[in-house]
């Protein structure tokens, strides 16, 4: 059988572009999962394991550990209440919940938490949380499902025991102490925040925590993975503590040594 040129011709222009369609495609495809990524972050990575968080997770999760600093109170009880906070909102500050629990912990201002706008600040409601657990008798001791459920007076209380470990990973890095364990990133013009936004980051951080002082590099850890887990929030592009340096840069994979900051002041900018 034979064939035009006409046909021909076009037979070979179907295939040309059937291929050009193909390869941009292909291309277009092997590119999608990496534009799918560019979402804000964070990763928290321990010894004990990674865990990949949002940062509004990571804002709440600093907070806690913040708001225990202050109150002097020991890494359990950090677990503990990152463990409760995961069952009841996983650490989201959620305004609803069953009937009208709200917040983090999914506290009810009818059994006497506070106000509904009282306990959707995760710094008010934290403290809460913390002044009913240091009643519970022996709660660094016993099981942690049992100390969440006597603060909580859930109706499956067991349920806690399950973010056990999750907690215990978020609690070493939020508390400082495993340095460098707090990775964010977000996207945004690669300049220094203004002073009034550093300010304004410092502001929040003292009234978590009590105080911008660093009295031990532990601390100095802490105030440093705050701001990590802040830095979308107040447009924080660069953190740095004691020769070591966090850049909100997609390319970086978390802290970098070799920096300028000292361990006695966390610089922001």
């Amino acid at each position: 059988m034979r064939f035009s040129r006409g046909v021909i011709t076009i037979a070979i222009i179907v295939i040309v572009l059937a291929v050009a369609i193909s390869v941009g495609l292909y291309h277009l495809l092997k590119r999608t999962p990496k534009l799918a990524e560019r979402h804000p972050y964070c990763v928290v990575r321990t010894p004990d394991g990674v865990r990949n968080l949002d940062p509004e997770q990571a804002q709440i999760a600093a907070t806690i550990a913040a708001v225990a600093a202050r109150r002097r109170l020991p890494e359990r009880a950090v677990v503990i209440a990152y463990a409760t906070a995961i069952q009841e909102s996983k650490l989201y500050n959620v305004a609803f919940g069953d009937r009208d629990s709200v917040g983090v912990f999914q506290q009810r201002p009818s059994q006497g938490w506070g106000r509904k706008k009282q306990l959707m600040d995760p710094v008010y409601a934290t403290n809460r949380f913390f002044a009913a657990l240091v009643k519970v008798k022996k709660y660094r001791k016993i099981p942690l499902a049992e100390a969440a459920q006597a603060v909580q007076r859930s109706a499956g209380g067991y349920a806690y025991a399950a973010h056990e470990d999750e907690a215990k990973i978020l609690a070493a890095a939020f508390t400082g102490r495993v340095p460098q364990a707090v990775h964010c990133w977000y996207a945004a013009a690669k300049t220094p925040a203004p002073t009034s936004r550093t300010a304004a980051a410092r502001k929040q951080l003292a009234r978590a925590l009590g105080g911008t002082a660093i009295t031990t590099k532990r601390r100095g850890w802490l105030v440093a993975a705050w701001s990590v887990a802040h830095a979308e929030k107040y447009g924080l592009n660069r953190v740095g503590y004691n020769g070591a340096t966090w850049v909100n840069d997609y390319e970086r994979d978390g802290w970098q040594t070799g920096g300028k900051a000292s361990a006695r002041r966390v610089d922001l900018s």
